[in-house]
């Protein structure tokens, strides 16, 4: 019941995760569910997982069952014959509560171990998210690209009617083709650094490198945040699995007891008599049958009393590194709120600056039909042009990125 409580959980933070995808939020989905299915990491986590679980069953055990059997080389004799053979049998039996305290330690060891899944989960849940977001900036500036290579040939057709008429010299026409050739230079760039990207994502669905990932078209910013509560880094994995830890601390700690207690036993001796030559008499040759019991006493316990030292420290440990730990994920979250509330603000200022860069686009078109047209001027806007498209692609994808963090960290 209570794996069934976290997986609902998770899928709640997975809800979280996928909200902003706007138009083809599903692509993102179906790969995070893949990558959940597939991920040969996750795997690791869920067969150690379960190695810790059965181990509760082989703790469940009895200590060994002793058996013994000696032959009398040379046969004592008694009144009632000479000894022949022995044979015996012994059960140990722990203290009372002893194997329970066992199940209940490899219980809690499992648990903890629980906890690496879900934390594998998460981080592979914002790889790929971060992947995917990294690939929509890539595809997006490719498209950036193309675009205002298509407008510097406008420009350069422009600059040539220009030369015609000699309003233009053939050193614009060449600065606008060796702009067009820089900017086609860079899309070949970005379509190796797409493919190389597009490996990672592949890799961590753990399928071939060259499978096609299609990517949104657009991702737009929401107008609202989802918030989320600092205190809600309480109940993160990393820290819950710590408090597992210590749980498992203490149940080693009531096992430390248990063994430390007495151990009886039981057993039964069988000695074969032969009877005596000559001899009639009740008893002649009567088989010893002997019950025995046993009990085991720790006198020398300094053993006990230094695991019982050790658990202590380590529960001292374990506080100190989920402390350490929260102060980690604390600066993480708070960090990731700062970038995302800056990459909002970075997005609405290059959307203002491009509708100030497509107006001195306007006025330069409308200065070419007065035969005014300076296309230094023209290299220059486009140029602020692309750059301010470029920053806001990588503002939407630091924001997308930030968010990844924020969901990563929340409940």
């Amino acid at each position: 019941m209570k794996n069934k409580l976290k997986r609902k959980g998770f899928g709640l933070v997975l809800v979280m995760l996928l909200w902003g995808c706007f138009l083809k939020a599903q692509s993102l989905g179906s790969l995070v569910e893949e990558a959940l299915h597939s991920n040969p990491e996750i795997q690791k986590f869920e067969w150690q997982y379960a190695r810790a679980s059965e181990r509760v069953n082989e703790v469940n055990t009895l200590p060994n069952t002793e058996f013994g059997m000696g032959y009398f080389a040379s046969e004592p004799e008694t009144r009632t014959g000479p000894q022949r053979f022995k044979v015996s049998a012994k059960q140990m039996l722990p203290w009372f509560g002893s194997i329970t305290a066992r199940e209940n330690y490899a219980s809690a060891l499992a648990d903890a171990k629980y906890e690496d899944i879900v934390v594998a989960k998460r981080k592979l849940i914002a790889s790929v998210s971060q992947s995917y977001y990294k690939l929509f900036a890539i595809r997006s500036k490719q498209i950036v690209l193309g675009q205002n290579i298509k407008l510097l040939k406008d420009y350069e057709v422009l600059a040539l009617n220009s030369l015609e008429v000699g309003k233009a010299s053939a050193v614009d026409v060449l600065r606008l083709q060796m702009r067009q050739n820089e900017l086609e230079r860079l899309k070949k760039v970005l379509e190796q650094n797409f493919v190389a990207e597009r490996t990672v994502l592949n890799k961590l669905l753990n399928r071939q490198v060259d499978v096609e990932v299609t990517v949104a078209d657009s991702l737009p910013i929401p107008e609202d945040n989802m918030e989320f509560a600092l205190e809600d880094l309480a109940l993160h994995p990393e820290l819950l699995k710590y408090d597992k830890l210590y749980h498992s601390v203490e149940q080693s700690e009531l096992l430390n007891q248990k063994e430390s207690s007495p151990m009886f036993g039981f057993g039964l001796d069988y000695i074969a008599v032969s009877e005596r030559p000559e001899m009639d008499f009740s008893d002649n040759g009567k088989d010893v049958v002997m019950p025995m019991v046993s009990l085991s006493i720790p006198i020398f316990n300094k053993k006990y009393r230094s695991k019982t030292k050790q658990n202590q420290l380590l529960q001292k440990e374990l506080l100190s590194e989920k402390q350490l730990r929260l102060n980690k994920l604390e600066a993480l979250f708070q960090k990731a709120v700062t970038d995302r509330s800056a990459a909002r603000i970075s997005y609405n200022t290059q959307s203002l600056n491009l509708k100030q860069a497509k107006n001195a686009e306007n006025i330069l078109i409308k200065g070419y039909e007065t035969g005014t047209i300076d296309f230094n001027d023209v290299l220059d806007v486009q140029e602020l042009q692309l750059k301010f498209q470029i920053d806001r692609i990588e503002a939407v994808k630091s924001y997308y990125v930030q968010t990844s963090i924020i969901n990563y960290l929340s409940k």
